[in-house]
Formats: structure tokens, C-alpha cells, sequence
């Protein structure tokens, strides 16, 4: 039974950011999260520090925010402490979505029940899924809106991947992709894309056919690029790599936001099923090329530079980042745009120039730390 979808404050946030856990000897990644949080539960935090399917994967949440600011503020809280306390056990805290050369079959699965039944059911993807992502979720007044949202939302999934992409290397290789990450999240059979339907009512029929095949016991067992979160009130975008600041991640949820409302004042279009038509090619080329991607309009079918239509959708937005006290993140989003800059660059730069991963991995551990 799906249970009833809560109202929530609509444009609110909340951010999950999936975090590495590397020791300071060769920098690859280290089973560190029970003692991590060990020490974080010691802190009086805003939000909540859990651990993931692995034991070298720790992952931080905000509360309910209001703003991308407000996003910030607690990121850089919790980011903060896990320096800390990560200094007290020497080992260091990365950004990123995948780390670029740990070995899958080393990474131990995290002793907790849930994560036990998903290592029996999927096997090594289990292991393999020692991949980092940001979740975002946005508040919705009722049932219906967070589907009509839902939906929206999925004609800017490449837009969400092009500009967060932070996983081009892959088992110590240049994958040749920006976002090698989501290639291990569509691994798993319930992933892709949700259902097409806008009314709740016809939604509650799909989840009790699938529950009733056994295939899925809750909301959790899809992996959906977005899915809704009834038991909150939101919608959750799971496409973007986890960025290598929380800088990055606050400016993408003040992206997300300032879309939500977009959507919600102005109404500017009803999806379509047929939207989905270049979903996979759509989502597949963000993937691969990042920010140099193309872009199909789904309704058009117009072929555009990925960038082009995501600097058109930012000037569009500008109203309503600005009324959220977002412009300035718009903006430098809106730059690195302009210049194809995001972290899959930034790791690829490093690499170039100094040749050794391990030393790509303790600069992206500096810069999580805003040192650099």
C-alpha cells in the first residue's frame, strides 16, 4: 500500500550528498564509516549523517530548507565536521561521483539490514554501486502537483547531469564520459524513467500492480532518475554526481528551485508522454559529452547545443532565482556554462597535469575542504 502523499511547503529543499571516505597514505578509499559516525553523532548537526550500501561511503542531509542559501549553510555545517572528525581518524572526505580507481570487489557492504538484502538480490552491482550522488527534493502542495513537477522536471534531466558530471574516471580509466556514474545506477532493474501519468489516483494503481508482482516491496526499490516521496511532500531528482563543494551542490539546488517555480507560477507547459521520446538519447549524450552535448527538444525536435538551451533556460529563470536569492548561484552556473566548465573538467585538468590519480584525489580532497 503507497502511503498518502503528504503536503508539504512547495519550492522547500532538501539535499543528500553521497561522500568518500579515502585515507591519507595513497588516497584510495577506506572502510572508515562506522567510525565517522561514531564522532559526527557526538556533534549537535543540522540534518543527519547515515551510512551508505558501503563502509566507505558516509552521506550528509539538510532539513527543510528555504533557500539555496539556507542550503549552504547547512551543508557547510556538516561539511565542516566531517573534516574534523575525518582529521581526527586521518583519512579525508572527497566530493565526486565515482572515486577514480578503487577496485569494486575490495568495498565492503555497510552491516545493516537493508543493505544485506540488496547485496543478496543484486550481487557484485551491489558492490559496484559504491558510486556518489546528490539527491535533491522540492516541496509540493499535493499529490497531483508532484507528478505535473515530476514530469517537468524530466525534460531538464541532462541540464542537472551536464552541470554536476564528476565521474569521468572509472578503476583508475578516463571512461571518456562526463557522468560514468549513472552507467552503474541503470545497471539495476528499476531504474530509467517513472511512469507516465498526472493524476495520484492512476500512480496508486501502478505501485499496487508492481507490489502485488513482488517485484517491489516501496518507493525505495525504484531507482528512477525522479522519483515522488510521499512519506515527504517532494519529489527527488537523483541524477546529479555528488559536486566536489557543497558550493556546487547548493547552486544546483537553487537551480532546481528556481525551476519549481517556474513551473509553478508561471505554468509554462504541459508534458507529454511523447516527451519521452528522447529522453534515453537526451540523457545518454549529458552523460557522455557533459556541457558539449546535444539537446533534442522534445517537442520540436530541434538539435541544439545542450549549453545553448541551458544558458536560454537560465535567462528565463532569472525572475524567480533572483526572488529566491538565488541569482548569484544562477550566475556562476550560468559562467561555467558559457565556459563548458564543471568538475568532470576540473578532475580531467588535474589528471593532465599531474599524472598520478592518487594526488587528483587529495586535491579533490582539499578542494571539498575549501582550501582550494
Amino acid at each position: 500500500m503507497l502511503e498518502p502523499f503528504r503536503s508539504s511547503q512547495p519550492l522547500t529543499l532538501g539535499v543528500e550528498l553521497e561522500l568518500q571516505l579515502v585515507n591519507t597514505h595513497d588516497y584510495d578509499l577506506a572502510p572508515y564509516s562506522d567510525e565517522m559516525l561514531r564522532l559526527m553523532a557526538k556533534l549537535s548537526l543540522p540534518g543527519a549523517v547515515v551510512p551508505e550500501m558501503t563502509s566507505s561511503m558516509i552521506e550528509i542531509s539538510t532539513g527543510v530548507c528555504n533557500s539555496s542559501a539556507q542550503v549552504l549553510g547547512e551543508l557547510t555545517v556538516l561539511r565542516d565536521a566531517l573534516v574534523r572528525c575525518a582529521d581526527k581518524l586521518n583519512i579525508a572526505v572527497v566530493g565526486g561521483g565515482t572515486h577514480p580507481f578503487q577496485q569494486w570487489h575490495r568495498q565492503r557492504i555497510y552491516d545493516k539490514a537493508r543493505f544485506r538484502e540488496l547485496s543478496e538480490l543484486y550481487g557484485y552491482l551491489s558492490k559496484q554501486f559504491t558510486v556518489f550522488g546528490q539527491h535533491v527534493h522540492v516541496g509540493c502542495p499535493d499529490a497531483d502537483a508532484a507528478l505535473l513537477m515530476l514530469h517537468r522536471m524530466s525534460r531538464y534531466i541532462p541540464h542537472f547531469i551536464a552541470l554536476s558530471a564528476s565521474s569521468p574516471f572509472v578503476q583508475a580509466q578516463d571512461t571518456q564520459f562526463d557522468s560514468a556514474r549513472l552507467n552503474s545506477v541503470s545497471a539495476f532493474p528499476m531504474s530509467g524513467r517513472a511512469p507516465f501519468t498526472l493524476s495520484w489516483q492512476a500512480f496508486q494503481a501502478f505501485f499496487a500492480k508492481t507490489t502485488r508482482t513482488g517485484v517491489v516491496k516501496s518507493m525505495k526499490d525504484f531507482y528512477w532518475d525522479i522519483r515522488p516521496k510521499p512519506e515527504y511532500g517532494t519529489i527527488e531528482i537523483r541524477v546529479f554526481d555528488t559536486p566536489l563543494t557543497v558550493e556546487r551542490a547548493a547552486a544546483l539546488a537553487g537551480f532546481v528551485q528556481a525551476l519549481a517555480a517556474w513551473f509553478l507560477h508561471d505554468d509554462p507547459f504541459v508534458p507529454q508522454e511523447d516527451d519521452y521520446m528522447v529522453y534515453t538519447y537526451n540523457r545518454f549524450q549529458a552523460c557522455r559529452f557533459g556541457l558539449e552535448a546535444v539537446y533534442v527538444d522534445p517537442v520540436s525536435g530541434r538539435h541544439m547545443p545542450l549549453r545553448e538551451h541551458l544558458l536560454a533556460t537560465l535567462r528565463r529563470l532569472a525572475p524567480h532565482a533572483q526572488a529566491l536569492g538565488a541569482g548569484p548561484a544562477m550566475d556562476v552556473l550560468a559562467a561555467d556554462a558559457e565556459q563548458g566548465a564543471n568538475d568532470a573538467r576540473w578532475l580531467r585538468q588535474r589528471q593532465a597535469r599531474e599524472r598520478l590519480l592518487a594526488e587528483v584525489v587529495r586535491q579533490a580532497a582539499l578542494r571539498f575542504q575549501g582550501r582550494r
